[in-house]
């Protein structure tokens, strides 16, 4: 196995990891230490990604092929779903939702993160429950 195909493997592990969790947990209100943390592990190897492959390998990586169009077409529908989903909460905690939605749209999971995570605070300070 390459290296490239074991940050794969572990991606995927980390994503079941958080989505286990999300399950068996059974919260009202999710988690905002797990999306800091998914934010900041995939800020940082997104960092890594384009500082060795280029910003334009992204457009390249989703260009070459249907299957990199139709992986295109996934997340962005992914980060759309999630937002649609979440935007009204946010807005019910007094978060600037179009602002959030800038950031969204020109970052998708890099900016869907941390509102995920401040929208959690919020909720939680709201509810008095700062217990994780």
């Amino acid at each position: 196995m390459t290296a490239i195909q074991s940050i794969v493997v572990l991606c995927y592990a980390a994503a079941i990891a958080a989505l286990v969790y999300a399950v068996v947990r059974r919260t009202r209100i999710g988690s905002p230490v797990i999306a800091w943390v998914l934010f900041a592990a995939f800020t940082v190897f997104s960092l890594i990604a384009v500082a060795r492959d280029g910003i334009m390998m992204f457009w390249t990586n989703h260009t070459a092929n249907l299957v990199g169009v139709q992986v295109w077409w996934d997340l962005l529908l992914a980060v759309v779903i999630a937002f649609i989903f979440i935007a009204p909460r946010a807005r019910a905690v007094g978060m600037n939702v179009p602002l959030w939605a800038v950031l969204v749209a020109t970052t998708a999971s890099i900016g869907l993160l941390p509102m995920v995570a401040r929208l959690f605070t919020l909720e939680r300070a709201r509810q008095g429950d700062q217990a994780e």
